[in-house]
């Protein structure tokens, strides 16, 4: 193989990440995600909200995890697809991965956001406060202000690609709070629950419960996966118009 010659792991990314196809391909799949995740997310919310139990403890307060639960796993998903993003970037160079990452960043600081906002909302009557300096809230609101460097990194730069480069050196450095969010129940004494639904056992939660919930999660991930699409098409179709005027006005130079 000549040295000049990229490694098959590459020649692959760089197949699917040309942005002609991407279009075809996400043009195809966008709709079929976005009713999905509509769909899904507005079952889990009915079934949520008037089917659903209350809980013995915290009664009716306890449907906003409907919201608050899905909201947090994509918080730390997003951010994970922003750090995968960020090595496509930096090591195999991918067409697509920096505009990706520049969509998932604002996507993913909305649901953060709300994250907290519901967070804040569901701990005030069971907590007795809208705040509490908890170590799964404070590394959440971490991840917050991660997300909102990440966003103004890209932007800040004259030169998109110094931007980006800065962007996913930044996305990188805070994968290490991730597990921080992951385990701060189990590593210190905190308000927040423990995990109720885990890989290595069986849920704590009341199967009448956990359906509605798990229907959200899906429904928030789909979502979550068509805004990011529909965000990134907007993106290349932007760059394609932009790099056609460019040429349009050199040629006009020319003559």
């Amino acid at each position: 193989m000549d040295a000049s010659t990229p490694p098959p792991t590459a020649r692959n990314l760089h197949r699917f990440a040309n942005p002609g196809r991407f279009l075809r391909i996400s043009g195809r799949v966008l709709p079929v995600v976005g009713v999905l995740g509509l769909g899904l997310t507005l079952t889990g919310f009915v079934w949520g909200l008037f089917f659903a139990p209350a809980d013995w403890q915290q009664g009716d307060a306890v449907r906003i995890m409907y919201v608050h639960v899905p909201s947090a796993w994509l918080a730390s998903f997003g951010y994970m697809s922003l750090a995968i993003c960020s090595v496509l970037s930096l090591v195999w160079r991918h067409p697509l991965a920096d505009l990706a990452a520049a969509e998932i960043g604002p996507v993913g600081a909305a649901f953060t956001a709300l994250c907290l906002a519901t967070g804040s909302i569901w701990g005030k009557p069971m907590w007795g406060a809208w705040w509490v300096w908890d170590a799964r809230l404070t590394s959440v609101l971490v991840l917050f202000f991660l997300y909102l460097g990440h966003v103004a990194l890209v932007r800040a730069f004259d030169d998109p690609q110094r931007g980006y480069r800065a962007g996913a050196i930044l996305a990188l450095i805070g994968v290490v709070n991730l597990p921080i969010i992951k385990f701060s129940v189990d590593w210190w004494n905190t308000l927040h629950q423990p995990a109720t639904i885990k890989f290595t056992g069986a849920p704590t939660m009341y199967v009448g419960m956990l359906w509605p919930l798990l229907l959200c999660a899906l429904g928030f991930s789909f979502g979550f996966v068509a805004i990011v699409l529909a965000r990134t098409r907007a993106a290349v179709m932007e760059r394609r118009i932009r790099g056609l005027l460019m040429a349009r006005a050199q040629e006009a130079d020319a003559r």
